[in-house]
């Protein structure tokens, strides 16, 4: 009879749950959303802690570990955001056109990528003439960016009635 109490070499982690994104209703989406601005912000400033952004953002804590387990470390006692993570998500960018076209990003590096060059666009509307020039025939995604100051100029009343991160991000649909 074998020994119950040795641990078997075959042993493996839990695997942690999947949650297709498209199996997940409205109100989930969007608290994997905010899950996710939690995770950006305790990047961007690593003294907070998990409760504290998580009440700043209004979602649990317990949110956060449902969706991105694999994006937080212990450390000293307290949980942490990795450097970075692997999750997809859908963020959108504006044609050509002005229309929202979906980037769906595979890496917080491209949600960051995404969040500056809206950051820069917007920039560029408020009349900073080289915030743009680091994008200039760069692809996120897939999706190439619109930097062309003439094209810019022609989608900008499409551009100009919401604000960029919010109505590209999906918050104000």
């Amino acid at each position: 009879m074998r020994n119950l109490t040795r641990k078997s070499h075959n042993y493996r982690r839990k695997r942690s749950r999947l949650f297709p994104l498209s199996s997940l209703s409205h109100r989930s989406r969007l608290a994997r959303d905010r899950a996710l601005h939690v995770l950006a912000e305790m990047r961007r400033n690593p003294k907070l802690s998990l409760t504290h952004v998580a009440k700043m953002e209004g979602v649990k804590p317990e949110t956060v570990k449902k969706y991105f387990p694999a994006a937080l470390t212990k450390s000293n006692g307290k949980l942490r955001a990795t450097r970075s993570d692997r999750y997809a998500a859908m963020l959108y960018v504006p044609d050509a056109q002005g229309n929202r076209v979906p980037v769906r990003t595979r890496s917080s590096k491209e949600r960051k990528a995404v969040s500056e060059y809206l950051r820069d666009l917007g920039r560029y509307l408020r009349g900073d003439g080289d915030a743009l020039a680091k994008w200039h025939g760069k692809r996120i995604g897939g999706v190439e960016l619109v930097t062309a100051g003439r094209t810019i100029a022609a989608i900008e009343p499409a551009l100009s009635g919401f604000s960029l991160y919010r109505t590209f991000n999906g918050a104000a649909e």
